[in-house]
């Protein structure tokens, strides 16, 4: 990989003789924003030193800017003297450090910390340049449309035919095979265990789809189960409610009330009889009594001894025999007076309660009995409500593991891998043979990689036209079978397929080469571009650096974008001088 760490400078440009730095070593979505105090303070955008970052940049590993300004009228102006540009970056693990100004003349290049010049080579050196872009990999022209992404840059479909062929084949790397192939050899092992990678998350992914499958079958035999029950509780109360209905309850509660009633009264009379065939008895004993008590009355009236029969001459207490008689039939009378008013007082009793009803039919033999009949329906019928009303525990579970627990296995990035790995085995078959149609088949296969990747942005960006690289390196736009130039096309039209060429150029040298960790896109989001073509861009952009880990600085005047990016490096014009505040705050967009 190329990873670009840092750029600072010193007396360039609009920068004064404080030292200013950027950060590019950090994987973030960052808005470079500009504001002029020296042009009424709030809202003013223009001419704070922006596009200066990539300008230093630029001139740092190239020893020239974006645009064909005279290397003096690089110093600023002000101080006149001092210029210094630093950049540092990375290789494959291996540090490069390059210092480069004028007044004085100065290049140096580091390389894990040790100068890799000699005395002589000290300075503007073409030599030096030279092994400075081979290190790099691209030269000037391809920096421009691979890592800063500008509005001053031609751009590459309004170039010269022949322009078009140099930068294509500089971007194919037509004219260094060899290397080609060795940097191509990495790559591949690079693609493979990307897959592996992709294959692992896929597999797991899938391995926790087909647990949560079992788990959901589980739980759905256990739902089925619960619902069977459910419906085996509902079918058994059912049918033991329609029994239970078939007697008529409250029919059957006032029979037993009327069956309790006749029993009480039979009871009473039987008790009443049998206190009549007492009373008769108890009067016939008394009235023998009564009788016989007469009869000695009599008989002691007449002298003669109710036990002997003889006269009671003898008797030396006749009169107290005769008074103790008296006495006797008087209590006797009383007696059996009463015997008969309760006989009287009974039978009344037995005639009043009069005859006995018949007793009515019932189902069961005790009231109790049919009070719990009664209880038991009304239980049966509660819980039957109940039952119905019950829900099944596990439909939630069911539910809520298929709609959050299931993960969506996406093959857009294994698809990708496949495709990238099969278009490297492709390049690196051609790459290590000696046939002399090498060039053309390695121009074939890159052209239909490059027009893979180049429709893939376009439609991310919303632009409806089809766009083509044909085999002889020319390029076609056409919009629904019509033919158009690229003058044709919108302003706005114009920067989406600006954009999507050059990240489709810059996949294209990734696949071949290394991947670069920074994007610098200067004003191409401004320029004509509408809400929606500028949402797009973004998603693309937050794609790149999320999913590629990509540094891209988007250097733009539209303040709206602010809430949208994960950094804003604010560029601060002051009395002349450009200051780049990176004390900023990391947004989470």
């Amino acid at each position: 990989m190329l990873k670009i760490k840092n750029v600072s400078a010193k007396n360039f440009m609009s920068v004064g003789n404080n030292l200013q730095a950027v950060n590019f070593d950090n994987c973030q979505l960052t808005l470079v924003l500009g504001h002029n105090l020296d042009m009424g303070g709030d809202g003013s955008r223009n001419g704070t030193g922006k596009t200066t970052i990539i300008n230093a940049l630029s001139y740092a590993l190239y020893g020239e800017a974006l645009t064909n300004i005279r290397r003096d009228n690089l110093i600023n102006k002000t101080n006149g003297k001092g210029m210094i540009t630093t950049v540092e970056f990375e290789i494959e693990g291996k540090a490069y450090r390059i210092e480069r100004g004028r007044r004085p003349n100065v290049l140096r290049l580091f390389i894990d910390g040790t100068d890799a010049l000699d005395n002589e080579q000290q300075g503007d050196s073409r030599e030096t340049q030279k092994e400075i872009e081979k290190i790099i990999g691209f030269p000037h022209k391809m920096f421009k449309h691979l890592i800063a992404l500008n509005t001053y840059t031609e751009p590459f479909l309004i170039m010269k035919n022949n322009d078009q062929r140099d930068r294509m084949e500089q971007l194919l790397g037509i004219t260094e095979l060899s290397s080609k192939a060795e940097v191509l050899k990495l790559r591949q092992k690079d693609t493979r265990d990307n897959i592996k990678e992709e294959e692992l998350r896929i597999q797991a992914v899938t391995n926790a789809n087909e647990n949560i499958e079992k788990s959901i079958k589980e739980i759905e035999s256990r739902s089925k189960a619960w619902q069977a029950n459910k419906n085996n509780k509902l079918q058994e109360l059912g049918n033991a409610i329609i029994k239970l209905e078939t007697i008529d309850i409250n029919e059957e509660v006032k029979n037993h009330s009327i069956v309790d009633d006749i029993s009480k009264k039979m009871t009473d009379i039987d008790s009443l009889n049998a206190d009549e065939k007492r009373l008769q008895s108890s009067i016939k004993r008394s009235s023998t009594k009564l009788s016989e008590l007469e009869s000695n009355l009599e008989s002691a009236k007449a002298g003669v001894c109710p036990a002997c029969e003889q006269p009671t001459a003898h008797l030396d207490t006749h009169e107290a025999y005769t008074q103790e008689l008296v006495e006797k039939i008087e209590t006797e009378a009383e007696y059996l007076k009463d015997l008969n008013k309760q006989l009287l007082n009974t039978q009344t009793a037995i005639t009043e309660l009069g005859d006995i009803p018949n007793l009515p039919q019932t189902e069961y033999s005790k009231l109790a009995d049919a009070l719990q009949h009664k209880h038991n329906l009304e239980t049966m019928t509660e819980q039957l409500g109940e039952k119905a009303d019950e829900d099944n525990p596990y439909t939630d579970q069911i539910t809520g593991l298929r709609e959050s627990g299931i993960q969506e296995i996406s093959f857009e990035t294994m698809n990708e891998l496949t495709y990238l790995q099969e278009h490297q085995e492709f390049l690196y078959k051609l790459l290590t043979s000696k046939d002399s149609f090498i060039r053309k088949k390695i121009i074939d296969q890159n052209i239909s990689y490059l027009n893979h990747r180049l429709a893939y942005y376009l439609e991310k960006l919303g632009l409806p036209h089809d766009v083509k690289f044909a085999s002889d390196l020319g390029v076609e736009i056409t919009e629904y079978g019509r033919d158009l130039d690229f003058d044709n096309l919108s302003r706005g039209e114009r920067n989406r397929l600006i954009l999507g060429l050059s990240w489709a150029f810059r996949d294209m040298y990734e696949s071949l080469n290394r991947p670069m960790n920074l994007m610098c896109i200067d004003e191409l989001i401004d320029s004509g571009m509408d809400s929606m073509g500028v949402e797009n861009a973004l998603g693309v952009l937050k794609k790149m650096h999320r999913e590629q880990g990509k540094n891209i600085m988007l250097i733009s005047h539209k303040e709206e974008l602010v809430g949208r990016v994960n950094n804003v490096l604010t560029v601060v014009k002051e009395g002349g001088f450009t200051l780049y505040n990176t004390d900023t705050e990391y947004i989470d967009a």
